[in-house]
């Protein structure tokens, strides 16, 4: 693994320090570079490229060589600016387009290289998140009020209910400028008859919760990213507004762009050049929010995804991990015994640690296998026959606040794998990246699985480990092992079954 792409935990953040966030939208990427200095992050650096990478999808999964080209030449220019930023400083995530390829990885790999830096898919829910969290801390909401933020992509869009910096609702559609640029105007042409058809299709996706929000309600509504700015910037243009977005202006911002016929003849005052061939699509998933949700004005934020990114970061470097609480409200849902999970967690780090230096596991490592040792037990909620696979499922297809998709992959594989038989397929999700890491994490976690099969609360007299290459060596006190012919029986079998995660597992007992 390259220095660059190695993963680490991030430690406490000092007065001074870099962080860089770049976001892979499907229009534009972005990236902002900021110092933290007493508690507060100071941007000193934007770049923002239009990539258009919604554009390149081909329908199957695939993504046109010129525009994964242009994403990797954008990359390249964005890794020689945060060359010297330390990995565990910079987070790159990846949204809607990357998750519609269907094979992300031959996409993620050079432009993971181009960058210099491992890329994170996030679902569009955790998207969500991220999005309220820039918005929240650009624009800090007053105590005791709910607040509505559209953010509008180029595939997608994602509404949110916050209160405070914490998201209480969060949806995320298959719509977004360029998509339903390209959905409902492929042609170029536009007409009312096909606007009518359009809206009417784009708001049966905002119907899906529109009563669930109207019931919670909001005191105020926030738009973010390019095309709720653009709108913004266009009403301002029309003096219809001073720059936000009103129920009276939206309708007269559609006329004016109906009157070209062509998105090629669209004028509208305060457009960019590189703004209008998607802005049709923008117009139309803003309208149909607005009129599906009952909306009468949007205040337009100078926030999105990318400050998100670099709040979090901060939030992961101290005391407020979001994915901790994640794990907690798991254990909370499915009934895990908190005993035992402590048990299985403190014996598997006690191992980690004393085999991370020579296995080259990071920080990070020791997080997910902590994390993963907590919900291990996860399924025994739906039954007890093949539990571990019941619970790998539920941790890679639901949506885990904090957790990137490449990171729930990581926890379901490490669950999936810590007893019975390994299946040759458990890591096939996992990017090269992490596969040792998962592997060896894995192994660690069964051997504290089995070491705890009884249930028993008292301590292990003695627990130590070695490892070398492939070898793992560890030693048990020969008086408690003999007591316990149970255990004995399960690990006189492991090393056979450790064989399938490359571990050479050698028992002693002392």
């Amino acid at each position: 693994m390259s220095p660059a792409l190695a993963r680490a935990a991030a430690a406490p953040l000092q007065d001074g320090e870099l962080l860089a966030a770049i976001d892979l939208g499907s229009n534009s990427f972005h990236m902002v570079v900021a110092r933290y200095m007493l508690g507060q992050l100071r941007t000193i650096d934007r770049i923002r490229e239009t990539v258009r990478l919604a554009e390149g999808l081909d329908g199957k999964g695939g993504l046109r060589v010129d525009v994964r080209q242009r994403a990797l030449d954008c990359l390249a220019r964005f890794g020689q600016r945060i060359r010297d930023i330390p990995p565990e400083r910079v987070r790159a995530v990846a949204t809607n387009t990357v998750r519609a390829l269907s094979a992300p990885q031959s996409f993620l790999v050079p432009a993971e290289n181009a960058l210099g830096h491992a890329i994170e898919v996030v679902s569009g829910r955790e998207e969500a998140r991220l999005v309220y969290l820039g918005v929240a801390h650009a624009q800090p909401p007053k105590p005791g009020q709910l607040r509505l933020v559209i953010d509008i992509g180029g595939g997608s869009t994602e509404c949110i209910i916050g209160s405070g910096f914490d998201a209480v609702e969060r949806e995320s559609l298959q719509v977004g400028c360029v998509a339903s640029t390209r959905r409902f105007f492929s042609n170029g042409k536009l007409s009312r008859k096909r606007w009518k058809e359009a809206l009417t299709e784009v708001s049966a996706e905002f119907q899906q919760f529109a009563g669930i929000y109207r019931a919670l309600g909001w005191n105020e509504v926030l738009g973010s990213s390019g095309t709720n700015k653009a709108i913004g910037d266009i009403c301002a243009a029309m003096k219809l507004t001073k720059g936000s977005v009103t129920a009276e202006a939206l309708p007269q911002v559609r006329d004016r762009l109906l009157q070209a016929e062509t998105i090629d003849a669209i004028t509208l005052p305060g457009l960019s050049e590189d703004r209008r061939p998607i802005i049709a699509g923008g117009v139309l998933v803003l309208e149909a929010a607005f009129d599906a949700l009952g909306i009468d004005r949007m205040v337009v934020s100078k926030a999105a995804l990318r400050e998100g990114v670099l709040h979090d970061m901060v939030g992961r470097a101290g005391d407020h991990d979001p994915r901790d609480a994640s794990i907690a409200a798991l254990m909370q849902r499915y009934a895990i015994d908190p005993e035992q999970a402590s048990l299985v967690e403190q014996t598997a780090l006690h191992l980690f640690d004393q085999v991370a230096g020579t296995w080259q596991l990071t920080a990070d490592d020791r997080l997910m296998l902590g994390w993963a040792a907590r919900v291990h037990e996860l399924g025994l909620a739906i039954a007890h026959s093949q539990y571990h696979v019941h619970g790998a499922y539920v941790l890679e297809n639901s949506d885990i606040a904090g957790f990137s998709r490449q990171e729930q992959q990581f926890l379901a594989a490490l669950v999936r794998a810590h007893r019975r038989k390994i299946s040759k397929s458990n890591f096939n999700a996992l990017p090269d990246r992490l596969l040792a890491a998962a592997r060896r994490s894995a192994g660690l976690l069964r051997i504290a699985v089995l070491l705890h099969r009884a249930h028993e609360t008292a301590a292990i007299p003695q627990l130590d480990a070695a490892a070398e290459g492939p070898a793992l060596a560890i030693a048990l006190s020969k008086r408690w092992l003999e007591s316990r012919p149970l255990l004995r029986a399960d690990l006189a079998g492991e090393p056979d079954d450790l064989e399938a995660l490359g571990i050479v597992l050698a028992v002693q007992t002392v």
